[in-house]
């Protein structure tokens, strides 16, 4: 019985000791930790294509002609899609082109025209609330560069414009999402630096005409005349002719008396 529990235990430490077993009974792998998720890249922005903006909010046919045949547009489009600091783009009407008289663009060269066009855009985006900042300095740059700057005012809101020659404001708001605002204005931005400064006056207000008074009707006056003038007055002849009737009647009468009294 002893050898039989000697035999036992010797077995089980046997089985024990394998390495069979103890492959079987190894403790588990641990576990890896969940790889933390890579945020997803935010979005590019929106390609903006100033051609569609100025053809949809328009008319600035004449304008956008400018900036295509100047080859300005690349540069405007360069600068809203593949830069950090944006554009403003103030477009006038083709009314403001129309009404061009003296000085005309049509007699500038080439290089002047495009340096008009460059003139119109600020290589920075700005809100109209930028504004009120942009009137508390003296000059503010534009793509033509150099001498080519712009003075801007803000009076409770309204934004002025003084190129040193033309003086205009901005009417409205086309489009204004960074990076790109495009201001309306009211005429076309003129640099002193090709222009001078000699800066044309505002045309006067129309005079109110005055109303004159009622002139006197033509039978007024000659009804007035009438009575006023000397054919308006008794005939002399024949005053005459009733006095004369007069005292022969009353000759008549006495010697008739007489006569009754004789008889």
């Amino acid at each position: 019985m002893k050898f039989s529990m000697i035999f036992l235990v010797s077995n089980i430490l046997l089985v024990l000791s394998s390495p069979a077993f103890a492959k079987t009974v190894s403790p588990p792998a641990p576990i890896a930790p969940t790889p933390t998720p890579t945020p997803a890249p935010a979005p590019a922005p929106d390609y903006v294509n100033l051609t569609e903006l100025l053809n949809v909010a328009g008319p600035f046919h004449t304008f956008l002609g400018y900036l295509e045949s100047t080859k300005v547009l690349d540069t405007f489009q360069n600068q809203a899609n593949n830069t950090e600091e944006g554009i403003t783009i103030f477009v006038p009407q083709d009314s403001a082109f129309n009404s061009l008289k003296k000085p005309s663009l049509s007699k500038l060269k080439d290089d002047q025209i495009k340096q008009v066009i460059l003139f119109h855009a600020l290589p920075h985006f700005y809100s109209l609330s930028d504004f009120k900042n942009l009137s508390q300095t003296s000059f503010t740059p534009t793509f033509a560069g150099g001498d080519y700057t712009l003075n801007f005012t803000d009076d409770s809101g309204t934004v002025r414009i003084n190129s040193g020659w033309s003086i205009t404001k901005v009417t409205s708001a086309v489009h204004a999402t960074n990076p790109v605002a495009i201001y309306q204005v009211g005429k076309v931005l003129l640099p002193e630096a090709i222009f001078g400064t000699d800066i044309p006056p505002a045309p006067a207000p129309a005079p109110t005409p005055d109303i004159a008074p009622a002139a006197d009707s033509p039978t007024e006056k000659s009804a007035d005349s009438k009575s006023s003038s000397p054919s308006s007055l008794p005939d002399g002849s024949s005053a005459y002719k009733v006095l004369s009737y007069g005292i022969w009647s009353n000759i008549v009468l006495a010697t008739c008396g007489v006569l009754v009294m004789l008889l």
